[in-house]
């Protein structure tokens, strides 16, 4: 419609580069824009840089030269404070490795996702309830993570990074640490989030997973070797 204001990419990478000491190039001048409601895969084999890029796009790290925007702010501009506050409304992390607390329960473990987000103790303990439900815990509400199957774990942490309702959720290698059944779950549930309209960015070196993705970004050696483009924003509905 005419006059009406465009809505900028969830994640902007200008010429990228991120150098380590001795110097070792772990990005290389790389550009990936990513637009609202896309499914993709970043995939490559160890060392090509996919978790650096993870650091990058979720505000983690910073580029060494080079510019990165999120929901249309130029994070180069930002405080860490700022940062913080941008990084909590826009984007949730997914790790292979769950990060959950021991001693506290599914709601409690969620309840983290909206510490920054300036909410207060009741409101996040609803919200954490409503997350677990939408990912199939209700049931599980008040298990703690030993008493939580693989799969499981890794759905209370997808609860966690969706809480704050992100434009972006990025998951590191979402399956690596589950058998093929829980995975696939876990893969099934992403694509419903997707459907839901959240931005959703699969770092792995699965390249089953990366082929079965409407998007496919491979990196080699810090550089972005092949990009499928964004021909297809979203999968069709699982089962479809």
């Amino acid at each position: 419609m005419a006059g009406a204001a465009s809505v900028p990419p969830v994640v902007e990478l200008r010429g990228a580069s991120k150098t380590h000491p001795g110097p070792v190039h772990a990005l290389r001048a790389v550009d990936l824009t990513v637009e609202p409601g896309e499914l993709l895969a970043i995939v490559g084999p160890s060392g090509s840089g996919k978790s650096t890029m993870l650091n990058i796009m979720g505000t983690l790290d910073r580029p060494t030269t080079g510019t990165v925007h999120v929901a249309g702010r130029d994070v180069g501009a930002l405080s860490d404070a700022q940062l913080s506050a941008l990084r909590a409304r826009h984007i949730g992390f997914v790790f292979q490795h769950f990060h959950l607390s021991a001693g506290r329960d599914a709601v409690d473990n969620v309840c983290d996702g909206l510490l920054y987000a300036g909410v207060g103790l009741r409101e996040r303990r609803a919200r954490a309830r409503t997350a677990l439900e939408r990912v199939g815990l209700g049931h599980r509400l008040g298990h703690r993570p030993t008493e939580l199957s693989g799969g499981e774990k890794q759905r209370v942490a997808i609860a966690r990074a969706l809480v704050g309702a992100p434009d972006l959720l990025l998951a590191d290698e979402p399956t690596g640490a589950l058998d093929t059944a829980s995975g696939k779950i876990v893969m099934e549930l992403l694509h419903e989030l997707n459907a839901a309209g959240t931005a959703v960015c699969v770092i792995t070196h699965d390249h089953d997973i990366a082929d079965s993705l409407p998007r496919r970004v491979r990196f080699r050696d810090g550089e972005v070797v092949d990009d499928s483009g964004r021909a297809c924003s979203r999968l069709p509905e699982v089962g479809a």
